[in-house]
């Protein structure tokens, strides 16, 4: 089982919207992958809620079979849509893929 896991820093404001609505947005488009890349065999989407200094905004938790099936995932073209926005919004991210 690999596991997939992404952290990001918004920006206050981008695309015409604010950092929690960019955040709303961010976090319905990452799940709305979940049944349409079949790779995917677990997904969670969170958005901070302590607003310290040290946190990040928007986590993705996912797990895949293997790295191939990762690879898959990060190329299909839902995948790119939303890496698309995000890269608009975000202002930092942290990724981390082990396997367990």
């Amino acid at each position: 089982m690999l596991k997939h896991i992404v952290i990001w820093k918004f920006k206050e404001a981008a695309e015409g919207a604010s950092r929690e609505e960019n955040l709303k947005r961010a976090k319905a488009l990452i799940e709305s992958l979940r049944g349409r890349i079949l790779e995917i065999r677990q997904l969670e989407v969170g958005i901070d809620v302590s607003q310290s200094e040290q946190s990040y905004d928007l986590v993705l938790t996912s797990e895949f079979s293997d790295i191939n099936a990762l690879q898959a995932y990060q190329k299909h073209p839902d995948h790119v849509r939303v890496v698309e926005f995000l890269g608009k919004v975000h202002n930092g991210r942290i990724v981390v893929d082990y396997l367990s």
